[in-house]
């Protein structure tokens, strides 16, 4: 409305009066959809800005995961897009929270700066999904994960505390609309020691350089599952762009190998020995020059 004051952006500051009232909706709320089994909360510290770094199963784990980082005594804080804090009513529920706005069209290197003097300047606990989806490995281990938790980190010096999850995926599977909470199924969460990062300290922040911090997160998090799940994790993550290439490539030699033999079994080919190769194995699959980039991956979405 022309002459209305502006919306103030959102800067991470807070209302202790909204985030006490949410307190008391969601600690019985979430305890009613599941069952919760954690240990390693001493390890996240009682303040200071703190980075929480998370696997990433399910809907339902963002509500585990809160939990587990209340009961540390650490307001959760998630990063939301930037367009939900202008919505009528649920921009300012989540502004008063403390959440933290992503804005979009701006260079990653700028939205990481804005982000880390929120996270400095407010002390808060940020919940992190390196991956910034729900993993898409078939067998649930984490995946190849993005920079952003690892830039903001060394940005701001705050340190990453690697958090494990299982169970929630039972609660509401990916791709699933409808949650199953009867019966109530148990989540178990646990948090190692701040991954230790000094060993990249003073250096540029590069590709090579957020790449192998990022993976060493990441290996924490993989470490700590394999521990709630009583499994080795893999030696390398998955990596959806790769699994893709890979596909194609399987399809392609499986094409390959079945053409002559189809040519050969057909009784309607008449053709002399110097056509049995056919069309299929003179022309040249367009699909050979195509290039699956992968990229450096960008700020987590979650």
């Amino acid at each position: 409305m022309a002459g209305k004051k502006a919306r103030k952006p959102a800067d991470g500051s807070y209302s202790n009066a909204w985030r006490n009232f949410s307190k008391i909706i969601l600690r019985p709320g979430i305890r009613m959809m599941m069952r919760l089994d954690w240990r390693g909360q001493e390890h996240i510290p009682a303040e200071g800005a703190t980075l929480l770094a998370a696997n990433h199963l399910s809907y339902m784990d963002i509500f585990a995961v809160s939990l587990f980082a209340d009961s540390a005594g650490r307001y959760p804080v998630f990063l939301a897009k930037s367009s939900l804090f202008t919505i009528p009513v649920v921009g300012t529920i989540i502004g008063r929270l403390g959440q933290l706005p992503v804005y979009r069209g701006q260079t990653d290197s700028a939205l990481v700066l804005k982000q880390a003097e929120m996270v400095a300047n407010n002390g808060a606990c940020v919940i992190f999904y390196p991956e910034a989806t729900v993993t898409r490995d078939p067998d649930e281990w984490p995946m190849v994960a993005k920079p952003g938790v690892a830039r903001l980190a060394l940005e701001t010096g705050a340190p990453v505390v690697p958090i494990a999850h299982w169970g929630a995926q039972k609660i509401l599977p990916y791709g699933k609309y409808v949650p199953k909470f009867l019966p109530r199924k148990t989540v178990q969460v646990v948090a190692g020691p701040p991954v230790d990062l000094s060993e990249f300290a003073g250096q540029p922040l590069n590709n090579r350089v957020l790449r192998a911090a990022t993976d060493k997160i990441m290996a924490d998090i993989a470490s700590l599952l394999g521990g709630l799940r009583g499994l080795t994790p893999p030696a390398e993550p998955f990596h959806p762009a790769v699994a893709r290439r890979k596909l194609r490539q399987d399809l392609r030699a499986l094409a390959a190998t079945a053409a002559p033999t189809s040519s050969s079994h057909d009784p309607a080919d008449t053709r002399g020995p110097a056509d049995t190769r056919g069309p299929a194995d003179t022309t040249r699959d367009p699909a050979d020059s195509s290039h699956d980039p992968s990229g450096e991956p960008g700020m987590p979405q979650s």
